[in-house]
């Protein structure tokens, strides 16, 4: 952990250095919440602060920047300043459209590379489609934190955990499942409930017949279903 870098104090006012200390935050600081990454940024930029993080599981949320609250207040201003420019604005109109082009490339790119995993049949190959449109529409908004969204992965890679997870929530009971809260066996119950899953795959690909009561066609006629029930309240909503 950097010099700056804390986790939460016991108190609103401090915070707890790596060593295990416990520090009061300076007279005159004020704790900038997260949300603002440019604030933020040139808030750090801008000298002495201390950047607040706390670790849950295997992520890493931010907490906020304690900084002198003279330094905030001028920062915010200019920025605040900038922002009501024509300039600025031009420019993050720009900078959206060029989000959602990419956006839209690389949903594209991800339900391919899905369908590419999938790899069924000519017999199920409207089933493939299906799936790999629920896997896309699940995995790749952004924001959504799943493993679609890294990039420590090829696609290829985030494809196929995409399939296992979605599939993990939606066709097995793993949701309701009553895991004792020992090192590892959470992931031993994931690891057996994807190989089963790849065993359910490998049926699709080899062009089996599947009863209607697979547990995957039920998930995707659940999932259709909603989706239409969702459209029909839509349309009576515009209709009123």
């Amino acid at each position: 952990m950097h010099d700056n870098i804390f986790t939460p104090g016991p108190t609103p006012n401090t915070v707890r250095a790596a060593d295990g200390k416990v520090l009061i935050v300076p007279e005159g600081w004020v704790l900038l919440p997260p949300g603002d990454a440019a604030l933020s940024r040139r808030v750090k930029a801008a000298g002495d602060h201390w950047v607040v993080q706390e670790k849950k599981r295997r992520k890493v949320f931010s907490r906020g920047v304690w900084a002198p609250a003279a330094i905030i207040k001028r920062i915010r201003a200019d920025l605040e300043a900038e922002r009501a420019t024509e300039g600025f604005a031009k420019k993050k109109e720009a900078d959206a459209r060029r989000r959602d082009k990419a956006q839209t490339e690389y949903v594209e790119d991800f339900m391919g590379a899905v369908v590419a995993f999938l790899a069924f049949h000519e017999n199920h190959v409207h089933l493939a489609d299906r799936l790999a449109r629920a896997v896309t529409d699940h995995a790749t908004p952004v924001g959504s934190g799943t493993v679609a969204r890294t990039k420590r992965i090829p696609v290829e890679q985030r494809a196929e955990a995409a399939v296992i997870a979605w599939m993990r929530h939606r066709t097995t009971g793993y949701d309701g499942m009553v895991i004792p809260r020992v090192k590892g066996k959470r992931r031993e119950a994931r690891r057996m409930l994807a190989r089963r899953s790849q065993e359910l795959l490998e049926r699709y690909r080899r062009g089996e017949a599947i009863a209607e009561d697979c547990p995957l066609k039920k998930a995707l006629s659940s999932l259709l279903q909603s989706s239409l029930h969702r459209r029909s309240l839509t349309n009576n909503r515009s209709v009123s």
